[in-house]
């Protein structure tokens, strides 16, 4: 039984990264690391769902902030408000005096 070959991440990134960004032909770049290229198709796509995943994490993230601002803004508007009408109710206050 032959033992499998492990990549290290930096080595899979390199990889996807000449089919990616310099545009170099997939079985090019397989061919000339000495694997296949399925497996490089596996790193692509691996790549691609973390990709995915890391902006559902921040869309999440955004989402979550936007909701806890628009509740301090309310708060903070219903603080004016009161600060509006108080300051109203002294004014009359203070002129029938």
């Amino acid at each position: 039984m032959t033992k499998r070959k492990t990549y290290s991440e930096e080595f899979r990134a390199c990889a996807v990264a000449r089919v990616l960004d310099d545009g170099a032909k997939p079985t090019a770049v397989a061919r000339d690391l000495g694997i296949s290229v399925g497996q490089l198709k596996t790193w692509r796509l691996e790549q691609q769902a973390a990709g995915f995943a890391e902006a559902v994490a921040r869309q999440k993230a955004e989402a979550a902030e936007l909701k806890r601002l628009r509740q301090e803004n309310k708060r903070l508007e219903e603080e004016n408000e009161i600060l509006r009408k108080a300051s109203s109710f002294f004014a009359q206050w203070a002129g029938k005096q």
